[in-house]
């Protein structure tokens, strides 16, 4: 990295060691700190074992099976959800899932109940998992969870999601005509309009999903006041709030508090950029987005500090470097038979189309190829590992909702059937006004013809033959 350059949100240190080296790829170890290059991985099939190895926390903990996680944005949350589908499907939960097959529910409006697939037609009787994109409101969560509902989401260093987000959002109004991130910093007054669609990613977007106000920067004077009052309804609202620089250590926080295993949380990393589209911000451009966006700044603060005094409540500083460990020999081993090449690959590179995450913005998101040296039941498990998030969403709509799933693959027959009589009859159009244009060009061109119907006809005919003849 050049001299002057920092990471862009360089992870705050806890008072205790918890730097714990890891092993793994660089592509495997998801948002906790890496050295070295990535290294690849042999593609020796390893037995379906991997897949079963239940380690529980406490002998007597129940597992925890309704759940609702508050999917931020860029915050590793897609890995998350991919755990939860996993976990879900495999166990035959139902999931809140968004209504008429959408990816998100309705995200950026704040969430209603109806929003879910099955509430208003009241065909769900029971709703185990919601985890979609959601702009949060507790009062209608409510209405569709069960009362002992666990709540959990994640969040990110400000400066490092904002990095992100600049480049993934780069076409959303406050972003689109400034050339970089300083810029837009520098004239963020006159770039960001609040009331203008999709804006909200440039401002405080943490706070926009947790259902606060999230316009305010640093200097305003009720920004404490805000920032205390918002702090204080994430931990009324929700149990446990993870850091997604220490990636490795939430997931084993999770399975604490859920009471699951750890191959439960186990993952690979979704929806992550290339790292050729990832870009080193200054100390001075970190300073400025800590107080463009103050309010989200200062949440962080506080739930960094929270995560390590849950760690050292519910697992203990020496239990978390063990099972950190022991997860991250697990990914190594999962990666070593799941996936070819042992990494992550850019999407030309990706082989099966199923497997190929949505591209969006300036980023270069990255997927993964499945090695083909696996029995049937192996490659199943390694391809729900895998499978992004639209993908793996429209599969689980198809499980719950066969009826609606059927009528909705009818619809979109019926519309692209549509698209292609327009396309048709557009084409059409245009050819007859081609024509009719050709009609009134040879017309001009030849007055004096006696019998210019009669050559104009046979010229159009020797036009659409292709004849050599040019035109006068």
């Amino acid at each position: 990295m050049e001299a002057g350059k920092v990471s862009a949100g360089k992870p705050l240190q806890p008072n205790h060691g918890n730097k714990l080296s890891s092993g793994l790829p660089g592509s495997l170890v998801p948002h906790s700190t890496r050295k070295g290059k990535d290294k690849k991985l042999l593609n020796t099939p390893s037995p379906l074992s991997l897949f079963k190895a239940p380690i529980r926390s406490k002998a007597t903990c129940q597992s925890k099976s309704h759940i609702v996680f508050l999917k931020t944005h860029k915050t590793a949350s897609s890995t998350i959800l991919n755990i939860l589908y996993r976990y879900g499907e495999s166990r035959n939960l139902t999931f809140a899932l968004p209504l008429n097959k959408h990816s998100q529910l309705f995200y950026p409006f704040s969430f209603a109940s109806h929003f879910v697939e099955g509430v208003s037609s009241r065909s769900v009787r029971e709703f185990h998992i919601m985890c979609n994109h959601m702009r949060f409101r507790k009062s209608e969560v409510a209405k569709v969870m069960p009362a002992d509902t666990f709540y959990f989401s994640i969040l990110r260093h400000p400066v490092a999601m904002m990095e992100s987000i600049f480049i993934y959002y780069k076409s959303i109004q406050a972003f689109h005509k400034t050339h970089s991130l300083d810029d837009f910093l520098d004239n963020g007054s006159q770039n960001y309009n609040s009331s203008v669609t999709n804006n909200h990613y440039a401002h405080n977007i943490l706070s926009f999903d947790f259902g606060f106000d999230n316009n305010i920067r640093a200097g305003a004077e009720d920004l404490e006041e805000r920032a205390s009052m918002s702090i204080a309804a994430i931990e009324r609202d929700f149990q446990l709030i993870l850091i997604s620089e220490y990636f490795d250590e939430s997931m084993v926080l999770l399975k604490h508090a859920l009471c699951w295993s750890l191959d439960d949380v186990v993952s690979f990393k979704l929806n992550s950029r290339s790292e050729r589209t990832r870009h080193p911000l200054s100390p001075n451009t970190a300073e400025k987005i800590k107080g463009w966006n103050a309010l989200d700044w200062k949440i962080y603060l506080h739930f960094n500090t929270t995560f390590w005094h849950k760690v050292d409540s519910l697992v203990g500083r020496e239990q978390m470097k063990r099972e950190v460990s022991q997860l991250r020999e697990l990914q190594t081993k999962l990666a070593s038979t799941c996936l070819k090449d042992g990494g992550a690959v850019d999407p030309s590179q990706i082989k099966d189309a199923a497997l190929k995450p949505f591209q969006y913005g300036a980023a270069v998101i990255q997927g993964y190829n499945l090695n083909p040296h696996i029995d049937t039941q192996t490659k199943t498990k390694c391809q729900r590992l895998i499978t992004p998030e639209l993908q793996y969403t429209d599969l689980l709509y198809t499980q719950q909702f066969p009826e609606l799933a059927a009528k909705h693959r009818q619809a979109n027959r019926m519309a692209a059937l549509q698209h292609q009589r327009i396309d048709r009859t557009g084409a059409l159009g245009k050819v007859w006004v081609r024509e009719s244009h050709h009609r009134q060009f040879i017309r001009h061109k030849l007055p004096n013809l006696k019998n210019q119907k009669a050559s104009t006809s046979a010229l159009l005919t020797h036009t659409a033959a292709g004849n050599r003849t040019k035109m006068p």
